[in-house]
């Protein structure tokens, strides 16, 4: 996996590309030590996220070696592997910055959950997204049934883990999973200037916000109001606020305008 940052947008590449870009042990950890980085520059050296594959491939999902070698184990390694993926993808979809997901190729397998866990996805024409795991008998994981429900519906749902069908890049716009359909070839270079849109957004006010749209689903008005009224609390006090009524006030440009931002 490689890491780099270009002006405030993290790149984070899967690069297995000899796999298409499978999961293994090694990429796991890669992806534990991004996210920290992540964290750690949120909203000062990181206003953004792209997450992409190597080599024309998103990500294939878990290497089929490594489930060959662990179909023989038990149960509790499974799990206990599972939960340590798991504890990745709440990280993941935790961070207080905006992920984007680039998908050209194939998206299969928990390498659909991966585009699933960003907030954006943005395709190439080429993009493949396939929940693969009922080809070989096995149940879709990292996140999946908890994710695809949410963007789709229930029965979308159940239809697409069921058939293990492959979904291509406008069904999938259409579903709602693809937020953008990018030119051949440019689904990265288009993330990042969709990344780069939010660079002068406040992330303490878009993290707070994540957190409840994420949770969203399982909580009630009452608690989400309640939820609301702490993060406007934290977010009024900021030195962001402050500074963006300051500018209103005085007639100069807004720190943040989306419709003026551009990548």
């Amino acid at each position: 996996m490689t890491f780099e940052i270009d002006d405030s947008v993290a790149i984070v590449t899967i690069n297995r590309p000899e796999a298409r870009n499978a999961l293994n042990d090694e990429v796991r950890r890669d992806l534990d030590r991004a996210i920290t980085r992540i964290e750690d520059g949120a909203g000062d050296t990181i206003h953004a996220v792209v997450l992409t594959g190597a080599g024309g491939a998103f990500c294939a999902g878990g290497d089929l070696n490594a489930l060959k070698e662990s179909s023989g184990k038990a149960a509790s390694h499974t799990r206990q592997r599972l939960r340590e993926s798991h504890r990745l993808l709440t990280k993941w979809l935790n961070l207080d910055v905006p992920t984007i997901a680039a998908v050209d190729g194939a998206a299969a397998g928990a390498g659909f959950s991966l585009a699933l866990a960003c907030d954006f996805v943005i395709a190439s024409p080429r993009a493949r997204f396939i929940l693969s795991f009922g080809r070989i008998g096995l149940v879709p994981d990292w996140g999946a049934l908890y994710l695809l429900p949410r963007i789709v519906g229930l029965q979308k749902a159940k239809e697409l883990s069921f058939s293990a069908r492959i979904l291509g890049a406008e069904e999938a716009q259409t579903l709602g999973i693809v937020y953008e359909m990018a030119t051949d070839g440019e689904a990265v270079a288009q993330a990042v200037a969709f990344a780069n849109r939010f660079r002068n957004a406040s992330t303490l006010a878009i993290g707070m916000t994540k957190s409840m749209l994420n949770q969203s689903f399982e909580r009630d008005l009452a608690t989400s109001l309640d939820l609301e009224a702490s993060a406007q609390a934290i977010a009024n006090n900021s030195d962001y606020h402050r500074a963006a009524v300051e500018r209103f006030l005085d007639k100069q440009p807004s720190l943040f305008d989306w419709e003026k931002q551009t990548g």
